[in-house]
């Protein structure tokens, strides 16, 4: 999933940890740092919710989406990609009116269209194989904020891709932020306690 933009520096916590910024003082942010971010989501219903959640924060921050996944998980049937396909205006609606979760129909639809184009993916690989074949050859090596991407030609590609099979709120940004999310890159800063932690990148 996204994250708020790594911080120039690493802060060391009283754990001894290095972490951003960001990472280092909320407490559900810095679990969310030290146990989900980066490591490798390689199965269909990991990388479609992560997909859907990136959507959402669009335009907001992380932490807001953070809060709020367990309303997110409960009212879109823990991403499951064969129920929320079935959604209809109905469930559209009970949806727009329920303000635990982000409230913006566009991006709802959007959930709805990406569970369907994820069931249509199947008989092609899947999603999960589609968007690792966009993995890049190299990570970045981020020492400050100013050396982490936003974007990367694999991102554009991917954001392409996933456009041409139906999928929405998919645009590169988003879809960098996904590949860092899911392990596909590695952006800790090379001074975080993370580095290398996903097995997909030497630290």
């Amino acid at each position: 999933m996204a994250h708020p933009r790594l911080t120039d520096v690493t802060v060391i916590g009283g754990d001894g940890l290095a972490r951003p910024e960001w990472a280092a003082s909320d407490p559900l942010l810095m679990e969310y740092y030290d146990t989900e971010w980066g490591l490798p989501v390689r199965d269909e219903h990991g990388v479609y919710e992560r997909i859907c959640l990136e959507g959402f924060q669009s335009g907001l921050s992380w932490a807001t989406i953070l809060r709020k996944r367990p309303a997110f998980r409960e009212v879109f049937a823990d991403f499951d990609p064969d129920v929320v396909a079935g959604f209809g205006a109905a469930e559209v609606e009970r949806l727009m009116a329920d303000a635990r979760i982000v409230r913006n129909r566009r991006k709802i639809e959007a959930t709805i269209q990406n569970a369907r184009a994820t069931i249509g993916l199947r008989p092609e690989g899947g999603l999960a194989q589609l968007v690792w074949s966009f993995q890049p050859v190299e990570t970045p090596q981020p020492r400050d904020h100013s050396e982490v991407p936003t974007v990367s030609p694999e991102s554009v590609a991917l954001s392409k891709a996933l456009r041409a099979k139906g999928f929405a709120f998919v645009g590169p940004t988003t879809m960098f932020a996904l590949m860092e999310a899911i392990g596909m890159v590695d952006t800790h800063l090379v001074t975080s306690h993370r580095r290398g932690s996903s097995g997909v990148w030497p630290a």
